[in-house]
């Protein structure tokens, strides 16, 4: 990311106030592969910039691909009827042919208006004169994509805006189920938070599991701790039951295995370089929790460079089974219980 998760959602969090305040920029520019954080901010400023009575004739909100930048200025630059500014929202900007033309209303933007340019999956070209522009007159949020590791942390800053501490465990397994879509995650908790007992302030994996319809005890979450321990009657269960579930996916599995025993990897590179690392190498390196490092501990002993190294090249010849190369016969069940198998004999 060219700033880090905790500087965007600093970031958007700073803006939704000024919004409840009503303090607005002149332009807005929302744009990256994480839809989160674009629809918190365009929602935030549609809900506050007007009252509800202003909505009638101060409110444009239109789609890029039925629009083109004409039609946008046009908008911007009228004048608000009885009230103190207008709003105009495009968006899916992205669908714009023209889009970089809304440069030229950047420049000078009319004082009374509040234009928000919303992207979705994708980014203006900050080469250009837009992203320039609205850098130095307006906010600029590049809301790029979480990448696996980085989701139990920012669930547990998530769960932190609420009042809410999340145990580690509980992170883990919720960011196993929604994977890197932050709105999952948001709707899954707001579910939740209407179950728990008032004046929950810790979330467990206990609550997770009721609340959001996850079993911990047969998740790709709980398969990876069990081959860390080497628990082969548990893992292989583990994995029968996974491979049998009617979502799932071979090449999504090997992903999240892969994962899993690349950290191993760099631990035991690490330890090779310095046999007691401290726990801020520990963390940079394996980008878990602390909560996790007993585990790590044990896996890196089960499973020593070298043989992790083996274990890795297995997953890549079942990435290529699991998208239906030479399986014969096999069915996705057969072919988990297979893979798990053959890691626990390394």
């Amino acid at each position: 990311m060219a700033k880090g998760f905790a500087e965007t959602d600093s970031l958007c969090r700073e803006i939704v106030e000024d919004a409840r305040k009503g303090v607005f920029k002149p332009v807005y520019l929302l744009m990256g592969d994480e839809p989160y954080y674009v629809d918190m901010v365009c929602d935030a400023i549609l809900e506050h910039c007007l009252d509800e009575s202003e909505r009638d004739f101060n409110q444009t909100v239109c789609y890029g691909a039925d629009v083109n930048a004409d039609a946008v200025i046009t908008a911007a630059r009228r004048y608000p009827m009885f009230a103190e500014r207008q709003l105009v929202v495009v968006k899916e900007a992205q669908m714009m042919k023209t889009l970089e033309e809304l440069a030229v209303y950047c420049q000078k933007p009319l004082e009374s208006t509040v234009l928000v340019i919303a992207m979705h999956g994708a980014s203006a070209d900050k080469r250009k004169s837009l992203y320039k522009t609205v850098s130095k007159i307006g906010v600029v949020v590049d809301s790029q994509a979480l990448r696996d590791y980085e989701m139990p942390k920012w669930i547990s800053m998530f769960y932190q805006t609420k009042g809410l501490r999340i145990a580690p465990d509980a992170a883990a397994l919720l960011g196993e189920h929604a994977g890197t879509d932050l709105n999952k995650i948001a709707i899954e908790t707001e579910k939740m938070l209407k179950n728990l007992p008032e004046g929950t302030v810790e979330v467990s994996a206990a609550d997770i599991e009721k609340n959001v319809g996850i079993s911990r005890q047969f998740s790709i979450f709980e398969l990876t701790r069990e081959l860390s321990m080497k628990n082969s009657a548990k893992a292989l269960r583990i994995a029968a039951y996974i491979g049998s579930s009617a979502k799932f996916a071979m090449p999504m599995a090997v992903s999240a295995l892969y994962t899993h025993f690349y950290r191993i990897l760099k631990y035991g590179a690490l330890l090779m370089q310095t046999p007691r690392p401290a726990n801020d190498q520990k963390s940079k390196v394996l980008g878990v929790n602390p909560y996790f490092f007993s585990e790590y501990d044990t896996a890196v002993r089960n499973y020593p460079v070298k043989r992790c190294m083996a274990v890795i090249a297995l997953l890549k010849e079942y990435d290529y089974k699991g998208k239906g190369g030479d399986v014969g016969e096999a069915t996705p069940a057969e072919l988990m219980v297979e893979l798990t198998a053959k890691i626990l004999n390394m």
